[in-house]
């Protein structure tokens, strides 16, 4: 299971992993439901990516995102969103999302929110980072019930973004985008890699040598309990609210 600890949480841990993949200088967005990529990408704004333009859908606050949500997909499709963040009831090792419905399409168990703009901003940012916080076979499935958006496309079609990674409340997986499958980059602190292939419904490639999940450092964690805890308390006090930063 994954390591609890005084020092930091598990939400931190992915925070801090996830604000090395903010590039500086660019537009990086995050949509709804999402405390721990907001937190990463505001833990880098303040520390690697000053000049990051931060989008955040969703949210009318200027102090969190001067730019509002609705110009997001203005800027995705002109190619200039560098990075998103998205989730899914069901994924799986192809890289396709379900947020449609769970079992029957014509006759569901579960009927889901839909697509919204993920279908756009799956094809036309050019980097995604797929995220949840439950890592189970539940979720990542050896195939999703329904595609409500794909991983991967036909060499014909116009693609220029696509999944790159998946980061989870158990590992780090980088994206192969020429096996169109993934590969474990990394296991958080007190987690096998037994565990994770226990609990993925899909088959993923392990590489001989799995290293363990940079820990968040004590800068990191300072700046994630003030300044990133101030801006994310009016998006997401939930969060807040139970223990989504530690210390």
């Amino acid at each position: 299971m994954p390591f609890t600890s005084d020092d930091f949480t598990i939400g931190e841990l992915m925070a801090a992993r996830i604000s090395k993949e903010v590039r500086d200088e660019t537009y990086v967005g995050t949509g709804a439901a999402s405390p721990v990529p907001m937190s990463g990408v505001l833990l880098a704004q303040y520390t690697t990516a000053p000049d990051m333009i931060y989008v955040a859908i969703g949210s009318d606050d200027p102090a969190l995102s001067p730019i509002s949500g609705k110009e997001t997909f203005d800027i995705a499709q002109r190619g200039k969103l560098d990075l998103f963040f998205l989730g899914g009831a069901q994924m799986d090792g192809h890289g396709n999302i379900n947020l449609t419905t769970i079992g029957d399409h014509d006759r569901p168990d579960v009927r889901l929110p839909g697509a919204a703009g993920s279908g756009m901003l799956y094809f036309m940012t050019q980097r995604i980072i797929l995220f949840r916080m439950e890592h189970t076979p539940r979720v990542f499935v050896e195939d999703v019930d329904f595609i409500t958006t794909p991983g991967t496309s036909d060499e014909r079609v116009h693609r220029p973004g696509g999944p790159t990674m998946l980061i989870t409340n158990l590992c780090v997986m980088k994206f192969l985008k020429e096996r169109k499958g993934f590969e474990l980059e990394s296991v958080h602190p007190g987690v096998s890699v037994e565990e994770v292939v226990e609990n993925t419904g899909f088959k993923f490639d392990i590489p001989s040598d799995v290293p363990e999940t940079a820990l968040p450092t004590d800068e990191e964690l300072t700046i994630l309990r003030s300044s990133v805890k101030e801006k994310i308390s009016v998006a997401y006090p939930g969060f807040v609210e139970s223990g989504g930063f530690g210390g």
